[in-house]
């Protein structure tokens, strides 16, 4: 099956007082219809900027480069007046925080109902009756009502799934989901996520998933890619990036999740603090926290190939196999 989106050596640059700060390396990745990809990593890896550069979000200081293609056009090129159509029509992203994405002096319904009128040329009318439809089909009860509230009179998570409506109502090809589960409650969270399955499947929309949650993307996610200072470290199945995983920034992040069927062991935190991206380090970005690291790791950077594993790519002068070693030694 084709790529919907092929995202060739993407790099996203912001010039600051102090510098330019390179937020985003070359990164490369595809995504196919129906397809769900997950990218990790903590605060300040790139994960959030690099999707508002293919959304034509960047602030004002920045800038991006390389090629983002959807359906034979390149996003990162295309005129403003063509990305407003494609964006929040064939491209939705929901973003970070409901309470500060949505407008708080419009009601829910005029928020909704422009989207529609605007990409397609509904009336009032239509627009309400597929805008209260939708909301049903996010479960937010008594939706003919509630629709002309405002959104401060709505839960989180009913903000969120207010959200995640909004993005849905042009049946986008591509939903970009950025935390779509930060400051909700576990319970909330779940039923979340379990909507977005539900209606991926219903549409056949294909997600991109930014999180620092590696349950959600476990639950959720065909593929992962695992980003530190702005570059990708390993990039595969999510099945073989959780059970398998070779690169010890994502056994790292592993290694720091909870889990019920490893009781009383101790989590390991990931040592030291993520990069200042003014002052990157000469090599492998993760140089300065890895245990594993050598000399070569402080002073060049190693290339994204492919591991042992097919299908798997990683960036780490160690050897898969080295690292297995270790770890068994450990254990």
């Amino acid at each position: 099956m084709s790529a919907l989106l092929d995202v060739r050596d993407l790099g996203v640059r912001f010039n600051t007082p102090d510098g330019e700060v390179n937020a985003v390396n070359g990164l490369s990745f595809s995504v196919r219809p129906g397809q769900t990809l997950g990218i990790v990593g903590e605060s300040g890896s790139g994960k959030s900027q690099s999707m508002l550069a293919l959304m034509g979000l960047l602030a004002a200081n920045g800038r991006a480069t390389g090629s983002a293609t959807y359906r034979g056009e390149d996003l990162l090129a295309m005129k403003p007046k063509r990305l407003n159509e494609i964006r929040g029509d064939r491209i939705a992203m929901i973003f970070q925080d409901p309470m500060t994405s949505l407008n708080p002096y419009l009601t829910v319904e005029r928020q909704m109902t422009e989207v529609l009128e605007f990409h397609k040329g509904l009336s009032r009318k239509s627009a309400l009756s597929l805008a209260i439809n939708t909301l049903e089909q996010v479960r937010i009860p008594d939706a003919a009502r509630r629709i002309r509230m405002y959104p401060h009179e709505f839960s989180g998570g009913m903000r969120q799934r207010i959200m995640i409506a909004m993005a849905l109502l042009c049946q986008p090809d591509l939903l970009i989901a950025d935390e779509p589960t930060t400051a909700l409650d576990v319970t909330v969270q779940a039923q979340t996520m379990a909507l977005l399955r539900d209606l991926q499947k219903e549409f056949g929309t294909a997600i991109i998933l930014i999180t620092h949650d590696l349950g959600v993307v476990a639950g959720l996610c065909d593929d992962v890619m695992v980003l530190y200072g702005g570059r990708v470290m390993e990039q595969g199945s999510a099945e073989k990036i959780f059970y398998k995983p070779t690169h010890p920034y994502t056994i790292g992040l592993l290694g720091a999740v909870p889990r019920l069927d490893h009781t009383g062991e101790t989590l390991t935190a990931i040592p030291g603090t993520p990069p200042n991206m003014l002052r990157m380090p000469q090599g492998c970005p993760f140089s300065e926290r890895c245990t594993f690291a050598m000399e070569q790791c402080r002073t060049d950077r190693p290339p994204l190939v492919a591991a042992n594993d097919p299908g798997v790519l990683r960036a780490c002068h160690k050897t898969a196999d080295d690292i297995a070693v270790h770890m068994a030694g450990v254990r």
